[in-house]
C-alpha cells in the first residue's frame, strides 16, 4: 500500500489540521511540515523501489471490485513516466509549506487546501483507471480555485474564477472522451488501452484525440489557451504559484503522453507537425510577451508560456519545472516583504521598452537586492541561470534533449524554437540585472534578507537543480524506461 499511502497521506494531515489542531497557528505550520516530510520520504521510497531494469508498471495498489458494475478499479501504480513525477510532487509539496510560513490569515483553511491539492496532484500520476485519474484530475480544481481567490492578492478572484473555467471546460472535452473510449472498448483500465487498437471508436479517433488533446492543452497550458496562467501565478500566493510552476503544468505534458501519445499513436504521428507549430508559436509568443512585463511575478508567470512550447514540442516532461518554481519560491520573499505597501515585487519600471530607451538611468527597478537579500539573491540567480539553460542545470539538461529528439523530425521548427531559448537569456539577464545589480534605491532600503526556515524551501531547490544537472541520468534513466515501452506502439 506505499502509493496508497503516498497519495493520501497529505488529504489525512488535512483532515486533522482541520478537525484536531485548533487555532495555534505555530502547531499547524509544524505539522503540515512534518506531513510534508513525511510524504517527501515516502516519494524518495517510491523512486527508489522503481526497477527501470525492469520497467513497466510496478508497485501496484489494485482493488478491482471498487465499481464493479462499471468495472471501475481503485488502481495505482507507477512507471518510468511517473515515478520522477511523484518524486518531483513530493518535493514540491514540501517546498510549498515552507514557503507559506508567513502565512498568518485563516492558517488551518489554508494549509488543508495546501495538503489537499498536494493528494489531487500525486494521484493523477499514479491513476491507472480512467474515472479515476478523473476524479483526482477534478480535484485539483478545489483547493486550487480558494487558495487563489482567499490568500492571492490584485484581483485574486477574478484569476481563480479564470483558472477554474479554462480548465473545466478542458475537463469537460476530456470526460467526454474517455466516455466515448469506455463505450466502445468496455474498459476503464489504462494499462490495458494502451495495448488496445483504439482506431475504430463510436467517434473517429481524431476527433477523440482532439478532445483529450484541448483538456491537456489548456492545463500545459500552449498557445492559444494560455491566457488564464499569467493571471493565476501573478494574484496566486507564494506557495501556490510554487506548486502550479512546479507540478501543476506538468500535469498537462504528463497526460499528453499518458493518453494522447500511449493511445492514439497514429493520430500523434499524423498531427505531430501541428502540434509542433503550436509548441512554436507558444515558445516565441510567451517570450516576446515577456519581454513586456514591467512586473517580476508576471514577468516569470509568461517565461512560462514559453517554456511549455519547449514541453509541448518535445511530448516530454523535462527538468524545468524546478526552476521556474524556484523562481516563485524567491520571488515569494520579495512578496512578503513588500506587499503590506506594494502588494507585488519592486517594479521592473518601463519593461523592455525602457531598456531600448535608455529608461534604466532614470527608473533603475529595485536595483541591488543582492545586497540586501543575499540568499534569496543567490536562490534568484540560481533559478534564472537554470531557466535560460545554463549547463550544470536541470534547464539545460532539459532543452538540449528536447532540441536533440525534436530536430530529426522537425528540423526548421526546432530551428526556429532555438530563437526562444537566445530570447529567455535575454530577458532573464536583463531582469537580474535590474533586480540584483542595478544602482540601490532607498525606498527599498528596509528589505531584509530570508529566515532560516524561508530558506528551506530555496536550499532544497537549489540542490535539484544541480544535482539534476550535473547528472542528469538521475531522472532522464528512469523516464527513458517509460519512453521505451511506449516506442513498440510506433513501430512501422
Amino acid at each position: 500500500m506505499l502509493l496508497t499511502a503516498t497519495v493520501f497521506l497529505p488529504l489525512a494531515g488535512a483532515a486533522v489540521v482541520l478537525l484536531l489542531l485548533g487555532d495555534n497557528a505555530r502547531r499547524v505550520r509544524l505539522f503540515a511540515a512534518a506531513v510534508g516530510v513525511a510524504d517527501f520520504l515516502l516519494a524518495i521510497l517510491v523512486f527508489a523501489r522503481y526497477d527501470r531494469d525492469a520497467g513497466g508498471f510496478q508497485l501496484a495498489d489494485r482493488l478491482s471490485s471498487w465499481i464493479p458494475q462499471l468495472d471501475i478499479q481503485y488502481h495505482l501504480a507507477v512507471d518510468g513516466l511517473s515515478a520522477p513525477l511523484v518524486l518531483l510532487t513530493g518535493l514540491l509539496g514540501l517546498a510549498a509549506i515552507y514557503s507559506s510560513w508567513s502565512i498568518g490569515t485563516r492558517h488551518r483553511e489554508y494549509f488543508a487546501w495546501l495538503l489537499t491539492l498536494q493528494t489531487a496532484v500525486m494521484g493523477v500520476f499514479m491513476a491507472q483507471d480512467f474515472v479515476l485519474f478523473f476524479i483526482f484530475w477534478e480535484l485539483e480544481l478545489i483547493p486550487m480555485f480558494f487558495l487563489i481567490s482567499i490568500w492571492g492578492s490584485g484581483r485574486k478572484e477574478h484569476s481563480a474564477m479564470k483558472f477554474l473555467l479554462f480548465t473545466f471546460t478542458g475537463s469537460a472535452f476530456m470526460f467526454v472522451g474517455l466516455l466515448t473510449v469506455y463505450f466502445s472498448t468496455g474498459t476503464f483500465d489504462m494499462t490495458q488501452l494502451v495495448n488496445m487498437d483504439l482506431n475504430d471508436l463510436l467517434l473517429p479517433s481524431q476527433l477523440v484525440f482532439a478532445l483529450f488533446f484541448i483538456a491537456f492543452a489548456v492545463k500545459l497550458p500552449v498557445w492559444p489557451v494560455h491566457t488564464w496562467l499569467p493571471d493565476a501565478h501573478t494574484d496566486a500566493p507564494t506557495a501556490v504559484s510554487v506548486m502550479l510552476a512546479g507540478v501543476l503544468l506538468k500535469m498537462g505534458g504528463y497526460g499528453l503522453i499518458r493518453v494522447n501519445v500511449s493511445m492514439f499513436p497514429d493520430v500523434t504521428a499524423s498531427a505531430s507537425t501541428a502540434i509542433a507549430v503550436l509548441a512554436v508559436i507558444s515558445i516565441l509568443y510567451g517570450a516576446f510577451v515577456t519581454f513586456r512585463q514591467t512586473d517580476l511575478k508576471r514577468l516569470v508567470a509568461n517565461s512560462s508560456i514559453s517554456h511549455m512550447g519547449l514541453r509541448a514540442a518535445g511530448h516530454l516532461v523535462r527538468g524545468r519545472g524546478v526552476g521556474a518554481h524556484l523562481a516563485f519560491g524567491t520571488d515569494g520573499r520579495g512578496d512578503a516583504a513588500v506587499q503590506p505597501r506594494r502588494g507585488h515585487w519592486p517594479p521592473l519600471r518601463h519593461g523592455w521598452r525602457g531598456v531600448r530607451q535608455g529608461a534604466h538611468a532614470a527608473h533603475p527597478g529595485p536595483g541591488r537586492l543582492g545586497g540586501r537579500m543575499p540568499f534569496a539573491a543567490v536562490a534568484f540567480l540560481v533559478a534564472g541561470l537554470a531557466s535560460l539553460g545554463l549547463p550544470a542545470t536541470s534547464g539545460f539538461a532539459a532543452e538540449i534533449m528536447v532540441f536533440l529528439g525534436a530536430f530529426p523530425a522537425h528540423g526548421v521548427l526546432t530551428g526556429i524554437a532555438t530563437f526562444g531559448v537566445l530570447m529567455a537569456a535575454g530577458y532573464v539577464l536583463w531582469t537580474l540585472q535590474r533586480s540584483l545589480f542595478g544602482p540601490p534605491r532607498e525606498r527599498w532600503a528596509h528589505l531584509t534578507d530570508v529566515s532560516v526556515v524561508e530558506a528551506v524551501a530555496p536550499a532544497l531547490l537549489m540542490v535539484a537543480i544541480f544535482a539534476v544537472g550535473v547528472y542528469p541520468a538521475l531522472l532522464s534513466d528512469v523516464f527513458s524506461t517509460g519512453i521505451n515501452d511506449l516506442l513498440p506502439r510506433f513501430a512501422p
